[in-house]
């Protein structure tokens, strides 16, 4: 009677006979590959150094990577898209003047952290759009960041860090560009 293991071990190299001779060949091969190049290789295993016209390449390759390729133009200013004349007033962040958080703006920018007075509130234009009030601020653009209360629709509030500029600012009527 046939042992059981001998059993396992013919139909396992039947089955699996081509896996095995080319496992066994390319392993011969890899091997006899290693074996003649190291053995024909020179004594010598420190670090190989390429030549000097490759370097002279090389670092001339490098130093046009870094080399300056000028400056970009300068964008004209943009024609604004529409142009409105409606009130302007000033706001600090202070809770009488907001709501219970004061530096955060609609959609959470913190006017606090950016501490430019680059900001407005406006209901009636998108979170994002730029605008300028050349009467009062020259080429100076705005992005509008927050809102305002609803009874607000056509009417800008510039944000201001110091109560007193802003009180000093009062309420004036100036032409705004949209952009």
């Amino acid at each position: 009677m046939p042992n059981v293991s001998s059993m396992v071990c013919k139909t396992f190299l039947r089955k699996h006979a081509n896996d095995l001779v080319i496992g066994v060949v390319s392993g011969l091969v890899i091997a006899n590959v290693f074996f003649l190049n190291s053995a024909s290789a020179d004594v010598d295993m420190g670090p190989r150094f390429p030549e000097s016209e490759t370097v002279a390449l090389l670092i001339a390759a490098m130093q046009n990577e870094t080399r300056d390729f000028g400056t970009l133009p300068i964008a004209p200013i943009a024609a604004p898209r529409r142009i409105f004349t409606i009130p302007v007033s000033a706001y600090t962040s202070e809770a009488a003047q907001t709501d219970s958080t004061p530096c955060i703006a609609a959609r959470g920018f913190n006017l606090c952290e950016n501490d430019e007075e680059n900001v407005v509130a406006a209901n009636f234009l998108p979170i994002g759009t730029k605008i300028r009030i050349p009467e009062l601020y020259g080429s100076r653009v705005f992005t509008v960041v927050d809102r305002m209360n609803a009874r607000y629709d056509r009417h800008v509030d510039v944000w201001m860090k110091d109560k007193a500029d802003a009180k000093s600012f009062g309420r004036k009527r100036a032409m705004i560009e949209v952009f």
